[in-house]
């Protein structure tokens, strides 16, 4: 897809538009000399803090040691890299991560232990601390309110643009804030996405309230996108809530609560999307809708398997209304569904009715196929429940971004 403008604004956005967030961002050259790397995000106090991880069984050091140290319910910063992944480095790769985080504490002046640590790059490579490490110190030392969008840059890989966000809403008469970046373009598919997604908010929220409404949020969001069938050894998604908006303590299933989730939901929303529409050489985002299944899994499962479906994103990348195709991957995701019953859409356009063919214009599926955004619709006609997916088409290109990726 194309380039789009990345922006060096200094306005709080992304992670650092919540109260008491600051993000600082370096040039560590790990693997490209004009590109920055390394970032830093930072609470200016103690926050609650939860994560969602990679359940490949192959974990790189940065995910184990934030899975241990996220076990405290609690964080004040985050640092990253990009470039490089630490992964299968063995005994080594977890020292680097240590030494990383330590790093970061020491110019913060906080605890190790509240230091979490994500990386994403190249697999099976040595770290090169010898500029990993003074990156850390530059992005800490110059952590700021301004620092969001220079660090939704610095966690890019393939990605063509940066990707970050905000919401607010109103808690108990407080205003508070959500803001999150997150990176992703290839190695992508449910189960966590090959992703890192960073996420702070100041509301005052307990560590239980935050995990849950976590893990509601990426199950609806960055674990229904999938660009290539790859799950990766770094996934994860880090919230940290400082409760600097001020508003009464969100400890159980209240109104508060529910408004919260589902506002960091859209926040998860929008990032997923756009990753899904960032896909190593894509050209159109393809959203599949399931209506009507008998159950949440059922919708969930066949829509996953429909944007997943190397043959429908060929078709989708062609042109080609291969309706066939759609009901064949729904077919063998596991759902259960009648087909006999299953009418499917792209678009406005009805291709099949109750699981068979049907006579339409060609001229008006094409149409709905080569816009930017290609939307599936499959009608179980089962019962009340419904799900979307979000994928990206194949093109020739996404096999030169990986042929030479390492190189």
């Amino acid at each position: 897809m194309a380039d789009r403008k990345i922006t060096t604004e200094n306005a709080p956005s992304g992670v650092t538009a919540a109260a008491g967030f600051m993000a600082g961002a370096a040039m560590a050259a790990i693997k490209k000399a004009d590109k920055r790397d390394v970032t830093v995000i930072y609470s200016t106090v103690p926050a609650s803090a939860a994560g969602v991880f990679t359940l490949n069984k192959v974990k790189a050091a940065p995910v184990l040691l934030s899975i241990g140290r996220l076990a405290s319910g609690k964080a004040q910063a985050v640092v990253v890299n990009s470039g490089n992944a630490n992964a299968c480095n063995g005994e080594q790769g977890m020292k680097d991560a240590l030494a990383m985080a330590a790093e970061a504490a020491a110019v913060l002046n906080i605890p190790e232990e509240m230091v979490l640590v994500a990386s994403t790059g190249v697999i099976g490579k040595k770290m090169p601390m010898d500029k990993v490490l003074p990156g850390v110190r530059e992005a800490a030392g110059v952590v700021s309110p301004g620092g969001g969008s220079l660090a939704a840059q610095a966690i890019m890989t393939t990605d063509t643009y940066p990707k970050e966000t905000q919401v607010r809403l109103q808690l108990g008469g407080k205003t508070v804030t959500i803001g999150g970046m997150a990176k992703g373009s290839g190695m992508i598919h449910p189960n966590m996405a090959t992703l890192l997604g960073f996420i702070t908010t100041d509301a005052a929220i307990s560590d239980a309230c935050l995990k849950q409404a976590l893990r509601y949020a990426v199950e609806r969001s960055f674990n229904m996108i999938t660009v290539d069938g790859d799950t990766s050894t770094n996934d994860m998604v880090v919230i940290m809530a400082n409760g600097m908006a001020g508003n009464e303590m969100i400890k159980d299933d209240s109104e508060d609560f529910r408004s919260f989730r589902e506002a960091l939901a859209q926040v998860c929303d929008k990032l997923a999307i756009d990753i899904a529409r960032d896909g190593e050489g894509a050209t159109k985002l393809i959203e599949v809708e399931v209506r009507n299944a008998g159950t949440e899994r059922d919708a969930r499962l066949a829509a996953k398997a429909v944007a997943g479906s190397s043959l429908v994103k060929a078709a989708i990348f062609g042109n080609d209304a291969n309706w066939g195709r759609v009901i064949c991957a729904a077919g063998y995701s596991g759902a259960d569904f009648d087909p006999a019953k299953v009418d499917i859409f792209l678009g406005n356009v009805q291709v099949a009715k109750d699981g068979g063919s049907l006579e339409f214009s060609e001229e008006l599926a094409l149409k709905a196929l080569k816009g930017s955004t290609v939307k599936i619709m499959l009608d179980f006609k089962s019962g009340p429940f419904s799900a979307t997916a979000w994928g990206c088409d194949l093109s020739y290109d996404y096999i030169k971004i990986n042929a030479d990726y390492r190189t």
